[in-house]
């Protein structure tokens, strides 16, 4: 049974960094693309950025120029460097990847203080 498991969230003052990651486990081999979405209170899910295996990139513009994703296919994993934070960031975020369907994380709270 295909996972997807995320880490790396907590509370961070405005302007500082975060870095997910997210790890897929399970049977499969090869994974499409892998992405972050993120859930703010009382807000819809949105798409923060992408990565395709060829590695592709595309970003909200919200995040272009502050956040980078990355993948390591090796190790099954997806990255979100998150850099000069702001309180708008805070939200859970939740990884999701294509593995012979779609799948989603937990979830992992960002918290950015002002």
């Amino acid at each position: 049974q295909e996972k997807l498991v995320e880490s790396g969230g907590g509370l961070v003052q405005a302007g500082g960094s975060l870095r997910l990651s997210c790890a897929a486990s399970g049977g499969i081999n090869e994974i499409g693309f892998m992405g972050w979405h993120r859930q703010a209170p009382g807000k819809q899910r949105e798409l923060v950025a992408y990565i395709t295996s060829s590695g592709i990139t595309e970003y909200a513009d919200s995040v272009k120029g502050r956040f980078t994703i990355s993948r390591d296919n090796a190790k099954k994993t997806v990255y979100l460097q998150m850099n000069s934070l702001k309180p708008e960031d805070t939200g859970v975020y939740y990884c999701t990847a294509y593995m012979g369907g779609t799948y989603w994380g937990q979830g992992t709270q960002v918290t950015v203080s002002s």
